[in-house]
């Protein structure tokens, strides 16, 4: 594909059929869930990106043995029950960020000593909090470059704990269980800010049967809870792990181990949220294949600010559907995205054909993402000559048809993605560096021709 995409103007509404690729959430955790398991998964429905393929080679470069069929979007795992296969090795998450969360959890609480390479752009962005939360359990942390952001020289904790290398059994006969709700012996406590990041919890909570006596992580910042954690939850639970949460500690319990023998991930809600936006704004109509209700993403929420905006949303056999309101009918609002904040770009591109302002809040921190988000919405939108007013953590954006231009996309797949759609009601819509978008979702603009050509 050229360096430049220039979006295709539809004459008329939309009647799309679509299918998407598999979640980039679910498939880097069920990967990271099945190589700390004991024994072989077969995992199905795998999305293939820039961001999965890191994930995979690491997990590769660590040892692990592997079998890859993209054809059939299938991976054959062997796990190895919390041990990493190669002691030493160096390792490369790209621009991943739940790659380089994950994977530096994983390594920071084993006994090897690992070196961790990243992108310019995933040296950008916060790691701060797992670092120091890593540093405080025992591992050594060598800063290859800037203080408290990769790339890292890391030796794992579990080298200078001596419970977790001979286990805890004297202690466990001790201690007699209560309740079988609570934990019999004395959990490895730790504390953790998520404010800027979920995944930094996502991270710990995924690694925690590394500590046979079990984990609990107090979070002190003002937020406790969000949508990907649910998905992490929900995650360990199906391989056997159950997280307990009271509002503020999440408690693993002792001796949790991993097993499932098959895993189909779901398709990506954050994918097929772009088809959906299509048929708000053009008044027409977009089903998504295999989305159900029943998705457990958070990004499903936003097919009720759709509903809110006008539109119809149905559940259907092969999957959601959803109905614009009539073109120019979309209604205005005024809503909070902390939880599903990947959606903010994908509401910004729908306010400006709404019939009133569009204020969305909670999202201060979409800055310290792949791009700084907010930002970049503000910059691309006033540059298309529509009305915005950026402020540290929401944006308003006021009803106001876009003129031709050039987005820059800041080298983040969602920006790309998204702002593709105001093409479809604006001519001379064109998307500088389309192909940033291989990070989750490879063929979006090759689907979207064949789209725009039927």
């Amino acid at each position: 594909m050229n360096e430049q995409y220039r979006v295709s103007k539809l004459d008329n509404p939309i009647d799309w059929t679509v299918a998407v690729p598999g979640s980039k959430s679910m498939t880097n955790r069920v990967l990271l869930l099945a190589a700390l398991q004991r024994g072989k998964i077969t995992i199905d429905g795998v999305l293939f990106s820039d961001d999965s393929r890191v994930f995979l080679g690491s997990l590769q470069s660590l040892g692990f043995d592997l079998q890859i069929d993209e054809e059939k979007k299938q991976v054959i795992l062997e796990g190895c029950g919390g041990e990493i296969p190669k002691q030493e090795a160096e390792i490369y998450v790209g621009s991943a960020g739940t790659a380089a969360r994950f994977l530096t959890a994983m390594l920071g609480c084993s006994k090897g000593t690992y070196v961790i390479n990243a992108s310019e752009q995933m040296k950008k962005r916060p790691m701060r909090p797992l670092f120091e939360l890593l540093e405080q359990l025992g591992a050594e942390i060598t800063y290859l470059e800037e203080e408290y952001f990769l790339p890292v020289r890391i030796k794992g904790c579990a080298d200078s704990d001596e419970e977790q290398k001979t286990g805890i059994s004297a202690i466990c006969k001790e201690v007699k269980r209560q309740d079988e709700s609570v934990i019999s012996m004395r959990p490895k406590y730790m504390e953790l800010d998520i404010s800027k990041s979920t995944q930094f919890l996502s991270a710990m909570l995924l690694v925690a049967p590394m500590f046979k006596q079990g984990l609990q992580i107090y979070i002190t910042s003002e937020k406790k809870d969000g949508s990907y954690i649910r998905i992490t939850r929900h995650m360990m639970e199906e391989f056997g792990v159950t997280v307990a949460f009271d509002g503020q500690n999440y408690l693993v319990p002792p001796e949790a181990e991993y097993y499932k023998e098959q895993y189909i991930v779901e398709p990506d809600m954050s994918a097929a949220c772009y088809f959906y936006a299509a048929a708000a704004m053009t008044g027409g109509r977009a089903q998504v294949y295999n989305v159900h209700m029943d998705n457990t993403q958070g990004d499903l929420k936003f097919l009720e600010v759709l509903k809110k905006l006008g539109c119809k949303v149905e559940e259907a056999p092969a999957g959601i559907v959803v109905t614009g309101p009539e073109q120019g009918s979309l209604k205005g609002i005024h809503i909070n995205l902390n939880d599903f904040s990947d959606q903010t770009m994908t509401l910004a591109v729908i306010a400006p054909f709404c019939k009133e302002k569009v204020r969305i809040e909670g999202i201060g921190h979409i800055r310290l993402q792949e791009s700084d988000r907010l930002h970049g919405i503000a910059t691309e939108l006033t540059n298309l000559g529509v009305t915005c007013e950026e402020e540290e953590t929401s944006i308003t954006i006021y009803p106001g048809m876009p003129r031709a231009g050039v987005v820059e996309t800041y080298e983040d797949h969602r920006m790309a993605m998204a702002f593709s759609l105001i093409g479809l009601l604006v001519e001379g819509i064109v998307i500088d560096n389309p192909m940033c978008c291989s990070k989750t979702f490879e063929n979006y603009f090759d689907i979207l021709d064949s789209l725009c050509q039927k």
